[in-house]
């Protein structure tokens, strides 16, 4: 836990650029906010601060009047894997919350891909495969799977492979749309059978180029 943003780091968040998310503060109120996980510094000069996923969300959430979660370098939001015990719930707000961090990964790619390109995943989804992949997913629309395996929905796993995820999907169509999701995405989709249950399942990673 940790404590709530001070009323001057809620105005710099508030006052970011809307559409690259650019901060403007002082030298140690934006190293705070960078230690927090709302912002990152720009690797290239002239090292502008910008809002991660995080901060993006933060800046359109009502402020907490008391201790807030601290959020992971790239996000305290986490999207759905599908096989949660105690998933999220799947109203309006939860809505809302995926389609901002689908929108503030958008501009995490812009800002640190060498060549601001938004069509293929960034460093950071290259080491968090699951929760990128499942971003996606979650973003796109696809229902994840429950705790019940039988009630079908998508679920992304770990694989041995580097820079791969597996997607199981029971419905086929899902599967394939999940694939074709992926690939608008940035990721490579490919459809296997495992040689002991016979199910089928995508192999993905993402792209480079």
């Amino acid at each position: 836990m940790t404590r709530p943003l001070t009323a001057a780091q809620r105005r710099i968040v508030d006052a970011a650029d809307p559409g690259t998310g650019r901060l403007t503060g002082t030298p140690a109120q934006l190293a705070a906010l960078v230690k927090r996980g709302l912002a990152f510094r720009h690797p290239r000069p002239p090292h502008d601060h910008f809002l991660t996923p995080a901060g993006h969300r933060t800046r359109e959430a009502e402020p907490e009047p008391g201790p807030v979660e601290r959020p992971a370098a790239a996000g305290g939001f986490a999207a759905r894997a599908g096989g949660e015990e105690s998933p999220p719930g799947d109203g309006a707000a939860r809505l809302r919350e995926v389609r901002s961090a689908w929108q503030g990964m958008l501009e995490l790619r812009r800002m640190t891909n060498p060549d601001g390109a938004t069509d293929r995943p960034c460093g950071w989804e290259r080491s968090h495969l699951v929760r990128a992949a499942a971003l996606a997913l979650e973003a796109a629309g696809h229902r994840p799977a429950g705790a019940d395996p039988e009630e079908g929905g998508y679920r992304v796993r770990e694989t041995p492979q580097p820079e791969a995820v597996a997607v199981y999907e029971p419905d086929g169509e899902a599967l394939r749309a999940c694939a074709v999701t992926l690939e608008r995405a940035g990721w490579q989709a490919g459809e296997y059978t495992e040689p002991r249950t016979r199910a089928r399942y995508l192999l993905a990673s993402p792209r480079r180029v």
